[in-house]
């Protein structure tokens, strides 16, 4: 019996292992080949997003921007951004003196008074919680790629 036992331990081990349901992982590489795709497909605002995933309550985009992007606030999910490549000027905080609903729980403006300029760049990570106003800033001839998570409020 415990030499039965032995070989079908032994035969479950030996069993293709696949992904357990909801895990995912995106190499450098990949991530590197995304980003190339991206190049092709900027629109007339400088920006193209591709969707990497959604799970639960968060989802996962690549983003390259070329130009500046319009100030927002997300009501019901934070952001976190993971930069890949390229640099930029983040404005966190303040106000969106032209604020609109563009859609339920997002608000977007052309500009943010009274928030502070952050620079990001590659190898950087950055949060933004739900509510908060932000606005992402490129200098002409510049770029950034960067991974955004967005994470629903509990």
């Amino acid at each position: 019996m415990k030499l039965l036992a032995a070989i079908l331990l032994c035969a479950g081990l030996a069993l293709p292992a696949g992904e357990p349901t909801g895990f995912h992982q995106w190499n450098a590489s990949t991530l590197k080949e995304t980003a190339a795709t991206l190049a092709a497909k900027v629109n007339a605002s400088g920006a193209a997003s591709s969707p990497l995933a959604t799970l639960q309550n968060y989802s996962f985009s690549a983003i390259l921007r070329r130009s500046s992007g319009g100030a927002e606030i997300h009501k019901t999910n934070n952001d976190l951004f993971v930069v890949q490549s390229g640099e930029a000027t983040l404005i966190v905080g303040g106000a969106i003196p032209d604020a609109s609903e563009s859609q339920p729980n997002e608000v977007r403006g052309t500009s943010i008074v009274g928030g502070v300029e952050k620079k990001i760049a590659a190898g950087d990570i950055v949060t933004i919680p739900a509510g908060m106003p932000h606005q992402m800033n490129i200098e002409k001839g510049k770029e950034i790629v960067y991974i955004a998570i967005k994470i629903a409020k509990p």
